[in-house]
């Protein structure tokens, strides 16, 4: 049995581009750069939190529609398919990291104002860390991953073509919306949604034992979630 499961696949391949194009979507109205998105978090907090978290939940969903994407394309071309995953992965990775930078920026502008908020991110904007060394991946990766898919059969020329769009995307922290990023996260969405609905339509239908095994594990985790924020 593959991990994850086939329900677990296909709902990453819908639900991975569909946030991360909700959360490019939410922040469009705002001015690009980071000093803009700062002030926009002050001023719109409950919009910015719900387009920046969008964007980071669907970063993360995304290993797994890689992964598939991955473990699909190595049936026919392992080498591209090892590449193209691991570079995307990495990349997943980086995002993620800067999400974390920013919610630590927005936090400072919530309880010490936009301006300190701002010349604080300003003095450190150009530190070194491991990911300064790995950014190459997060545009780099989406690209060799595209071309591995075409090559391996997974995806013709259209949708391949719009899976490498996501390399357009600009990366970094405190990073808003361009034309280039609802372009990249449209044709992600182009590539995987009907990969996701075909892999949902695979899987057998549940039964009433899973059912039943299912609710409780879903209850007790959002319980666990909820004790998670308590310390």
């Amino acid at each position: 049995m593959r991990f994850p499961n086939g329900w677990v696949r296909g709902a990453a391949l819908i639900a991975g581009p569909v946030l991360l194009l909700v959360g490019t979507l939410l922040r469009s109205p705002f001015n690009f750069f980071f000093p803009d998105q700062i002030n926009a978090v002050v001023e719109h907090p409950g919009l910015m939190r719900a387009a920046y978290t969008s964007f980071l939940a669907g970063n993360v969903v995304m290993w797994v529609a890689v992964a598939h994407l991955a473990y699909q394309t190595a049936q026919r071309s392992p080498r591209w398919a090892a590449w193209g995953g691991l570079l995307v992965t990495v990349g997943l990775f980086g995002r993620t990291f800067h999400a974390g930078v920013d919610q630590a920026a927005f936090s400072a502008a919530r309880h010490e104002g936009a301006q300190k908020a701002t010349e604080l991110v300003a003095q450190g904007y150009g530190d070194l860390h491991l990911f300064s060394y790995l950014n190459f991946a997060i545009m780099f990766g989406w690209f060799v991953l595209a071309f591995a898919t075409y090559r391996g059969g997974v995806l013709g020329k259209v949708r391949a073509t719009a899976l490498a769009t996501m390399g357009l995307l600009p990366l970094g922290v405190l990073k808003g919306t361009e034309v280039l990023s609802i372009v990249g996260t449209v044709g992600l969405c182009v590539a995987l949604l009907p990969l996701g609905v075909q892999a949902l339509k695979e899987q057998p239908r549940p039964t009433r034992k899973n059912v039943l095994v299912a609710v409780p594990v879903a209850l007790g985790l959002g319980a666990l979630a909820v004790l998670s924020t308590l310390g």
